[in-house]
């Protein structure tokens, strides 16, 4: 009987990315498993049209907090009674907790799979687990855990790399979105364009607005190409002010779906972000790219030459999520446009274009 494995990470695009490499790492190990994917709606279109996952399982938590809301407790067990009854059904016999929460543990359990592993569990998530795989080590690769996971399992080095895909309906509301951007009729072609990823969760993480806005145009000037701003529906007003100090500056933020962000990724000749999702994604999409670090540093070998960690290891970081420098944040203030620009010219991809402009 081939096997039925559950993997849970509900949240967090970033990390859903970097533990993408585990769909390809466990078709290696066992080829004719079923393989599944419980998630929250946000990180479903990130999933939905990769063809190695047989299923993505979307938990609708918040259609369940809005009955509590609205005290339709009835509703809302009936609903959870159900969705348990339905998970439980598909029969896992392997549950995998990413996550390492309670709330994620949970579902390992409500699984019914008898083995759960968890990668460094803790809220109680430990007691739920079957066995569980510390989270942190000196490897510096991205993805590092779920990696270690993956070699834990059995699967093959080789067969660990990140895996995101894009469908034909994300590539048409890309094609769309970016001819609306650039002006242009559905039977010019689109040019050439580079990515700036500026926004995540935490201020310790960002890099300047004004930096942003010193970079775009040299970079423009530097390769010829327009400069795409993409973010989330939280960061447009973030987003307005790098825009309104940077002509020419085409800000998508906001103003595309998840998936359809992905496939304009896909279509990047560089994407420059910080520690974000976005940024990750370039990374996993192949496209030439550099990830701007300072108080978190999820990883510094991105396992290609035409991706760049800078980051500036200074004594007090990375900080994570308690800087010690009252908000200055100085190493991210190490990075400057030109120091950005001239790692740019460092990628082998980029060597040609951006080396023959600067001079």
């Amino acid at each position: 009987m081939s096997r039925r494995i559950l993997i849970v990470r509900l949240s967090a695009i970033g990390d859903v990315v970097m533990a993408s490499g585990l769909i390809p790492a466990l078709r290696a190990r066992w080829p004719d498993a079923h393989l599944a994917w419980l998630a929250e709606p946000p990180v479903r279109e990130l999933l939905a049209d990769n063809p190695r996952l047989d299923e993505v399982i979307v938990w609708p938590r918040g259609e369940w907090r809005q009955l509590a809301r609205e005290h339709r407790y009835g509703e809302l067990a009936r609903r959870v009674r159900t969705f348990v009854r339905e998970l439980r059904a598909r029969r896992f016999d392997l549950a995998l907790d990413l996550q390492g929460l309670l709330k994620s543990a949970i579902w390992t359990r409500l699984s019914g799979a008898p083995e759960r592993i968890a990668i460094g569990p803790r809220e109680g998530a430990q007691w739920l687990a079957t066995r569980a795989i510390p989270r942190r080590s000196e490897d510096t690769r991205i993805g590092s855990e779920y990696r270690r996971l993956a070699l834990e399992l059995g699967a093959p080095e080789s067969g660990f790399r990140l895996d995101l895909a894009v469908g034909p309906a994300a590539h048409a509301a890309a094609e769309q979105a970016l001819r609306e951007a650039f002006g242009l009729d559905e039977t010019a072609p689109i040019p050439p364009f580079a990515i700036i990823a500026p926004f995540t969760t935490r201020p310790q993480k960002h890099w300047f607005a004004e930096r942003w806005a010193a970079l775009a145009p040299q970079l423009t000037q530097q390769s010829g190409w327009p400069v795409v701003m993409l973010g989330g529906p939280g960061d447009r007003e973030a987003a307005a002010a790098i825009r309104e100090a940077t002509p020419g500056l085409i800000d998508l933020s906001g103003r595309t779906r998840l998936a359809a962000s992905v496939a304009i990724i896909a279509q990047a000749r560089l994407l420059i972000g910080v520690d974000t999702g976005l940024t990750h994604m370039g990374i996993a999409l192949g496209v030439p790219t550099l990830a701007l670090f300072g108080s978190t540093r999820p990883y510094l070998d991105t396992g290609s030459p035409d991706a760049r960690v800078l980051w500036s290891a200074r004594a007090c970081s990375p900080c994570r999520r308690h800087p010690t420098c009252g908000g200055t944040f100085d190493c991210l203030r190490d990075h400057t446009p030109a120091s950005v620009l001239a790692a740019a010219r460092t990628l082998p991809a980029l060597q040609g274009r951006l080396a023959e402009r600067a001079s």
